[in-house]
């Protein structure tokens, strides 16, 4: 058996954050749901069962809280700003794919959710 890559997934994380382009959304906040996936090298850590040879998840956690916390007007930009702290900070993530949900987005019209995907290779510069 030979694995040489893997996907690691956080999925549906909730999040109270204050993003938005009316200052009303800055004032009062909102819920949001993001999934982040990261593509690492994964088979040292199947041999060795040590948290060393991967992706801590929770610092991934940790990113996503820590940029959710910083208010913007574009939901875009948050997914920029979480996908450049995960390709800095974890060397070993080849590629990531991160998805903010904004719940109840204030259009006219009835809307669950507006949400942005993206898709970043980490070039390791």
């Amino acid at each position: 058996m030979r694995y040489e890559e893997g996907i690691i997934s956080l999925k549906q994380m909730r999040v109270f954050a204050r993003h938005g382009v009316l200052p009303q959304e800055q004032a009062t906040g909102g819920e949001y749901v993001v999934s982040l996936s990261v593509r690492v090298d994964i088979s040292k850590a199947m041999l060795t069962d040590s948290i060393d040879d991967t992706v801590n998840y929770a610092k991934l956690v940790q990113v996503v809280r820590d940029e959710m916390a910083v208010p913007s007007k574009l939901i875009e930009h948050v997914a920029g700003r979480i996908a450049g702290n995960v390709c800095r900070n974890f060397s070993n993530v080849d590629e990531l794919w991160v998805e903010i949900e904004k719940v109840n987005p204030p259009v006219r019209a009835a809307c669950g959710a507006a949400s942005v995907k993206l898709h970043v290779t980490n070039d390791k510069t």
